[in-house]
């Protein structure tokens, strides 16, 4: 098997994903930390200030992942992982291909310095939005 990554299963064959007991506690202090992140996120949509709205409602996508995961029972250590999380446990393509997108987006901004222009960021914002609604919804269901 390559190191590619293509799955759940994978991710726990390689230790990347592994079981733990399940922290109520620290979920419920990320979706804290998260919903607080969110209020408090610049509200001043420009060119100027998109690349780094994104980033932070990007940083809440993760803590509620986090927390789902940690629910469950897991802990995650990369990004790819909770992706394939939430398509092959929680059966949500869906959420996978808008999650991945915008993993995708974050890593080429992060690690590479490649800017969204104004229209892409302000599509990929919209689009961690949504995926937070769903992800609440997913808390509540789980919690």
């Amino acid at each position: 098997m390559s190191d590619k990554l293509a799955d759940w299963k994978d991710c726990l064959e390689k230790n990347i994903s592994i079981k733990v007991s399940k922290d109520i506690q620290r979920a419920n202090s990320l979706i804290e930390t998260s919903l607080h992140r969110i209020k408090h996120i610049n509200k001043d949509l420009n060119e100027g200030t998109a690349n780094y709205i994104f980033e932070d409602y990007y940083t809440s996508i993760l803590e509620f992942l986090e927390a789902i995961i940690l629910i469950r029972g897991y802990k995650v250590i990369n990004h790819i992982c909770l992706g394939f999380y939430l398509r092959d446990i929680a059966k949500r393509e869906d959420l996978f291909i808008i999650f991945d997108d915008l993993r995708f987006k974050r890593n080429s901004l992060i690690y590479y310095g490649k800017r969204m222009n104004f229209e892409i960021a302000k599509k990929a914002i919209e689009d961690s939005k949504k995926l937070i609604k769903e992800l609440e919804i997913i808390l509540k269901e789980k919690l």
